[in-house]
């Protein structure tokens, strides 16, 4: 990718806030983690440091190999990043005095810097650490303060080395975007190239390479990943893709057929196999919900591999893979923060299997997708459709799964994501969806005593699945699909709403 951004992971939850900022900039970005630096600097023009939850003064504080990068590459560090540079080139560290958390205003910034271009005195930042930065580097230069933070920010002479001790790329940073502008356009120079047009020319000519005329077997789910990805890839290589449609018993009701339906005018080589049965007795019993998606990711990979032998000569699986499942899986592709959830889809192959991978998507968050989509001429009305788990229904039932599990849950979804639209607020919610609780709660119907299942509603917004709000659904329209739910599905008795953000919750149960 021209003007490449290289982010340094120290584990900090905001992260991946800071790929999103850069890239709302039309400037492409990656995240790596501290420890394993690409062996080609070369391709980076800038680089930034994230936080971290560590304290530069630990003795098991994350420590880069920053020799090939400071005073070379532009490089801003941020929060844990510039006392990280204080701390090791000539400054001083020390624990904070006074609470250094929460909203703070900028003060005696310097004025002829650009690093605070169009940067209003007294704008606010956002501060989130228990140390602070005593004593600048050596050869730093102070370009603003804070009440409570003298060295909020500085950079170092001779070189395009910024530290700051706040976070822009928060939302509470009210001028961050600008900062961020400053540093990567007007410091670094980086062109604001990287559109939805130009990503996706350049990973058609990507496949074209990489594929030429070798066949690949993709796997459709309905959903937007994978409908932008098909539709990337058949651009690139025609009719050597083969889209593979699976009903894993787990979909929500009657999508299996529409979902052919949908595709059946886009030109597309797709093929519907029904192995519901086989994902069912694969799961049968099992209660562990890690363990519920690798069997799920298991059975997946042997349908496909089966699949694979119908296609002679295909060389590779194409997966609709995102960020977010990158990021979850591996820790910010492979940091120092905690492994949240596995994804089916990421992880590569089992030996047995003779297909390589290529995802085609694996660099971008689910926003992007949907421009990506929208510039490729897909219909908006796909590329609204809410996201839905790889495993499905899978994970939105706690416990074991019955194939009439299965069922009550198909007909809760389906009342559910129908009112939403009946209602006109599906547009409105990110994602949607019902969990099927592994308890029974008294009930009276018809006078009679029942003992009966319990079903959540989750509604979300978001931009990206990295963080999310519950979104507040009337109270009219919760108390007829409420009403609905239990007048029309057997062996439901109570309806509860999620009202749990992301974090600290995750937008599935499991």
């Amino acid at each position: 990718m021209q003007n490449n951004v290289l982010i340094l992971d120290f584990g900090s939850q905001y992260t991946q806030l800071i790929a999103r900022r850069v890239r709302e900039l039309n400037i492409f970005c990656e995240i790596k983690p501290y420890n394993r630096l690409p062996e080609d600097l070369s391709e980076y023009k800038a680089v930034i440091l994230s936080g971290s939850p560590y304290s530069v003064r630990a003795e098991d504080a994350p420590h880069p190999d920053l020799e090939d990068i400071k005073g070379k590459i532009p490089l801003l560090a941020i929060c844990y990043g510039a006392q990280y540079l204080a701390h090791f080139y000539g400054g001083n560290v020390a624990p904070s005095n006074t609470r250094e958390y929460g909203r703070a205003r900028l003060s005696s910034i310097k004025g002829d810097e650009p690093f605070f271009y169009e940067i209003r005195e007294s704008s606010q930042v956002w501060m989130s650490h228990s140390d602070t930065i005593k004593q600048l580097p050596e050869k730093a230069v102070l370009l603003a303060s804070t009440t409570d933070v003298k060295n909020a920010a500085y950079k170092l002479e001779g070189e395009t080395t910024y530290g700051i001790q706040f976070h822009p790329e928060v939302y509470h940073t009210k001028q961050g975007k600008q900062l961020l502008e400053n540093f990567l356009v007007h410091i670094a120079g980086l062109k604001q190239t990287w559109t939805p047009d130009a990503f996706a020319d350049t990973t058609i000519a990507e496949i074209k390479k990489t594929i030429g005329k070798e066949k690949v077997i993709l796997g459709l789910s309905g959903g937007v990943d994978s409908t932008v990805a098909a539709v990337l890839l058949h651009k690139a290589i025609g009719d050597h893709l083969h889209c593979i449609f699976v009903n894993n018993g787990l979909l929500r009701k009657n999508e299996f057929q529409e979902v052919l339906d949908q595709y059946q005018h886009m030109g597309l080589n797709v093929k519907g196999v029904d192995a519901s049965a086989r994902f069912l007795d694969g799961l049968a019993g099992e209660e562990d919900p890690e363990k519920k998606r690798k069997t799920i990711g298991r059975i997946f990979i042997e349908v496909f591999d089966d699949e694979a032998h119908q296609v002679e000569d295909a060389k590779w699986l194409a997966q609709g893979t995102i960020y977010p499942d990158v990021i979850e899986s591996v820790s910010a592709t492979g940091g120092p923060s905690a492994t949240i959830k596995s994804h089916h889809n990421v992880g590569g192959l089992p030996d047995f299997m003779k297909l390589k991978v290529i995802e085609p998507l694996k660099m971008l968050f689910k926003d992007e997708v949907r421009r990506v989509g929208a510039s490729l001429g897909i219909e908006e009305e796909r590329l609204g459709r809410h996201p839905f788990p790889g495993p499905g229904l899978a994970i939105r039932i706690l416990g074991d799964i019955t194939e009439e599990k299965v069922k009550i849950l198909q007909e809760v979804d389906a009342i559910f994501i129908d009112g939403l639209k009946e209602w006109g607020l599906y547009d409105q919610v990110w994602q949607a969806g019902a969990m099927l609780l592994p308890v029974n709660s008294v009930g009276v119907m018809g006078d009679e005593r029942t003992y009966e299942k319990c079903v959540a509603l989750r509604a979300v917004e978001s931009t990206d699945g990295m963080t999310a709000d519950w979104v507040n659904l009337p109270y009219e329209f919760l108390q007829k699909t409420s009403n609905e739910i239990i007048n029309k599905v057997p062996g439901v008795n109570r309806v509860v709403y999620d009202i749990s953000s992301k974090p600290p919750a995750t937008i599935e149960w499991e």
